[in-house]
């Protein structure tokens, strides 16, 4: 017996020691918990404003000039001069090229050839007619010979009217062969040289007269049921900053079959010749306005290519909890996102420590000076 309890104790210890850390894990496992409360965390945060803001797109437009004459030969030949040079000044008539005429002046020649021979052939008919009217007059030939004198002379005067006319032509056809400028302006682009042949629709040049342009603006047959004459359109640069301003002018009647586009076109006004013909520029076309909340950069992240930002809203308990809220964004107003989508007016948005936060934390909101 005497051995049994002496056992005993050494039984008993190991159940009241698993007791007492039990007792001490709960104890620990509750200061954990407590400790493992997520605290409120202060953050600045900001009202998300309206503002009235403007639907925009931006197409890639390309401008023309509304007074560009292209230059093309009316004849063909072999350019044997070049008077004038790319960026020059030129006045109305001014000589500009000069396509080998020797072939047309030859031409000439026997056409005026031809003409004097003819106008021997009247002088012949004139006297012969005169000789059978005499003739006539004193009974000694029919009347049918003097009509047949007559018809003689009329042919003869109507050959010669006719070859007069063709020398004429062939003369005309001569001053096509010296080029020269249809309007006052700036040469353009000079693609041929002294020695090239050059057909009917080769593109010699171009004169520009300063001025307004025209930007073409190709519109997809999505938005064409929002376009209507005067539309507000600014030429922006990559920066945004606009460039000039106008407003639509023409809307094609007809869609373009291989782009499935409108084309709209709006007068752009260039005095201080800021901008160039064939130039590709931006567009923006602005289809009205409204009133859309607007949020500070800063208080938006970018994830995966889509637009978040944490927004404080109050709980059950009277505090408040951060909810992560997907955006759909529009452009930027100074240092401000248009948001399409999201949040509304008066969401007060987080524009601190964002990066410390997740979706569901309390949060100590405290209203940001800007």
């Amino acid at each position: 017996m005497s051995r049994f309890f002496a056992k005993t104790p050494f039984l008993i210890l190991p159940g009241a020691l698993l007791a007492v850390l039990l007792f001490t894990t709960a104890c620990g496992n509750s200061k954990e918990a407590k400790a493992a409360a997520p605290q409120a965390m202060p953050v600045k945060v900001q009202a998300a404003k309206a503002q009235k803001v403007d639907d925009t797109t931006d197409y890639v437009a390309t401008l023309k000039s509304r007074d560009s004459a292209v230059v093309m030969p009316q004849v063909e030949g072999i350019i044997t001069q070049i008077f004038v040079h790319s960026g020059e000044r030129v006045a109305s008539g001014a000589p500009m090229m000069q396509i080998d005429p020797a072939k047309q002046q030859a031409t000439v020649r026997s056409q005026d050839d031809a003409r004097a021979a003819q106008v021997a052939q009247v002088k012949l008919a004139q006297q012969s007619f005169d000789r059978v009217s005499s003739l006539a007059n004193a009974g000694v030939v029919s009347k049918q010979d003097l009509d047949q004198a007559r018809a003689a002379i009329d042919a003869a005067q109507a050959q010669l009217h006719s070859l007069e006319a063709q020398v004429r032509e062939q003369q005309v056809q001569l001053h096509y062969y010296h080029v020269v400028a249809p309007r006052a302006g700036i040469v353009g682009d000079v693609p041929v040289r002294v020695g090239d042949r050059v057909l009917t629709t080769t593109t010699l040049t171009t004169v520009d007269r300063p001025g307004s342009l025209e930007a073409y603006i190709y519109v997809p047959i999505e938005k064409s049921a929002q376009l209507k004459m005067n539309l507000p359109v600014l030429i922006v640069d990559a920066s945004g900053s606009s460039l000039a301003t106008s407003r639509i002018a023409f809307i094609s009647p007809q869609v373009d079959t291989a782009t499935q586009s409108v084309l709209v076109k709006a007068t752009i006004a260039n005095s201080n010749d800021s901008l160039r013909t064939a130039q590709f520029i931006r567009a923006r076309v602005v289809w009205g306005s409204q009133e859309k909340p607007v949020v500070p950069v800063v208080a938006v992240s970018r994830i995966g290519g889509l637009y978040f930002a944490f927004v404080a809203e109050s709980d059950q308990k009277g505090g408040y909890v951060v909810h992560q809220k997907p955006l759909q964004i529009g452009q930027i107003v100074g240092n401000n996102y248009v948001v399409l989508d999201g949040v509304k007016p008066g969401d007060k948005v987080v524009v601190s420590g964002t990066q410390f936060l997740i979706d569901g934390v309390p949060v100590i909101p405290q209203e940001s000076g800007s």
